[in-house]
């Protein structure tokens, strides 16, 4: 139990690090941020600030104990602008093995949620 649940902490502290900073530039509209997204993606440029919001607040909602139907939505929230993420790349650029590296961080929310599961079941 206790090997478990320092597991998911670590593991969620992680990725929502990662997702912390990976969001201040959308959320601050830095220039580069914006240049990326909008220049080279193609995406509104009013929609960054959200996306940083957006990530932030997932991220916030996976460190918060308890709120279990927050925290599904987060996950299926932040899956959701990872595979989007993945995605656009994939479509603008095309497939190069440097895109491999974002399925760490697809594979750091999917071993998140799956401990975050089984951790409930030995709270019951």
């Amino acid at each position: 139990m206790k090997k478990l649940n320092i597991t998911y902490w670590i593991i969620t502290g992680l990725f929502s690090a990662f997702m912390v900073f990976s969001s201040v530039p959308n959320l601050m509209s830095a220039p580069d941020s914006v240049q990326f997204l909008n220049g080279h993606l193609g995406y509104p440029a009013y929609i960054i600030p959200f996306l940083g919001a957006a990530k932030i607040a997932g991220a916030i909602a996976l460190l918060i104990p308890g709120f279990r139907r927050i925290k599904e939505w987060a996950y299926a929230g932040l899956f959701f602008d990872l595979g989007a993420a993945f995605y656009s790349l994939i479509c603008v650029e095309g497939f190069k093995p440097g895109l491999l590296f974002m399925l760490v961080f697809i594979g750091f929310l999917f071993a998140s949620y799956f401990l975050w599961h089984k951790k409930l079941q030995t709270e019951v």
